[in-house]
């Protein structure tokens, strides 16, 4: 999308509005003095007085002027001024202004900042992200390239044994296969950071779909599920599937989503028996393409699409301490604001 232009054309700077609109009032005075002493037949001169009183009168508007627009124009010129460094030196000119004149003016620099470091973020998170998806196709496109490779120059004299043949086909296969689960964890990252229409959906409907969708898993609901959350249908699909598959991977038999609400407000307590997760990984699982199950076809994505998901429907998840086996995630999302009846 190319950038939105200002249309060019003269305007005033704020300084030359500021003296023109204080001098004007000031000069309304002096107009209804000149004016007064023009039909005043006894005198015509001004009296001392007030030549004096009219140029202190002059004086003052001039350092009201300069007062205003040095506690205006000043701030601004300088955000300005920021914004062309961020633009040039990136995260390093993130830094405030040394004066704000006035507390708007601090509200706006403060509100920039904020922009300019999340914009910063966000290409920095794209530049790693387009990285690790760089390297993450390119592993099994090598090994699939390879082993195509070996298959075509099969040598006559020398041939492969049917068992190395269908290791090769099954190596092809099984990297297409992971190539084709990388493709749909994209599809689904790309959907959590889009924006979604709005909808939501029932606990009990998701309870529902996850028992149809993961047969293996013992699914059971505690608290208040008849309740409704501010999440699409296929956006509240994406994210509890993603926890339920990551729960089956790990071993898990068992699943349970524990809800508490108040009127704004819905915490879903999401916990299973797996193995649970080691206290070195704690920080890392929501880094994108962190894996501890890379052999077995894992793509170190779910847990990032659950969270950019949630994020993008005012929610949040965090993994909560557990005792014994098992893991233990809390999500937060904007709670209901009716309840399904039966």
């Amino acid at each position: 999308m190319p950038t939105p232009k200002v249309r060019t054309k003269w305007r005033p700077a704020l300084a030359l509005v500021v003296y023109a609109v204080l001098l004007a009032v000031m000069a309304l005075p002096v107009l209804i003095v000149i004016w007064f002493r023009t039909v005043e037949a006894s005198s015509h001169r001004m009296a001392p007085a007030e030549i004096i009183a009219l140029a202190f009168a002059f004086l003052l508007t001039l350092g009201v002027a300069y007062v205003l627009t040095r506690t205006i124009t000043g701030p601004i010129d300088a955000l300005i001024a920021r914004t062309d460094e961020i633009a040039r030196g990136g995260k390093a000119a993130i830094r405030p202004l040394e004066s704000y004149g006035t507390r708007e003016i601090a509200v706006l620099s403060q509100s920039f900042l904020d922009l300019a470091g999340k914009l910063v973020d966000r290409t920095e998170y794209i530049s790693s992200f387009a990285a690790h998806v760089s390297h993450e196709l390119k592993s099994p496109l090598t090994a699939i390239r390879g082993a195509a490779e070996l298959l075509r120059d099969d040598d006559v004299e020398r041939p492969m044994t049917k068992a190395e043949r269908l290791h090769f086909l099954d190596n092809i296969v099984a990297d297409a296969v992971r190539l084709d689960a990388l493709l749909q964890r994209l599809r689904e990252l790309a959907q959590a950071e889009s924006s979604l229409a709005e909808g939501r959906s029932s606990i009990a409907d998701i309870i529902s779909s996850l028992r149809e969708r993961f047969p293996a898993l013992d699914i059971s609901g505690a608290g208040d599920t008849e309740i409704s959350i501010a999440l699409p249908q296929e956006a509240a699909g994406i994210v509890f599937a993603n926890l339920a598959e990551n729960a089956l991977q790990h071993g898990a038999t068992l699943l349970e989503l524990r809800v508490s609400a108040d009127a704004r407000t819905a915490i879903i307590l999401v916990r299973d028996d797996g193995s649970g997760i080691s206290e070195a990984n704690r920080q890392r699982i929501f880094q994108p393409f962190f894996s501890t199950r890379r052999e077995q076809g894992g793509t170190g994505m779910g847990l990032g699409i659950v969270r950019a998901m949630l994020s993008s429907h005012s929610g949040t998840i965090r993994l909560l301490h557990t005792t014994g086996a098992g893991t233990e995630f809390e999500i937060t999302i904007p709670g209901p604001s009716w309840r399904y009846k039966d």
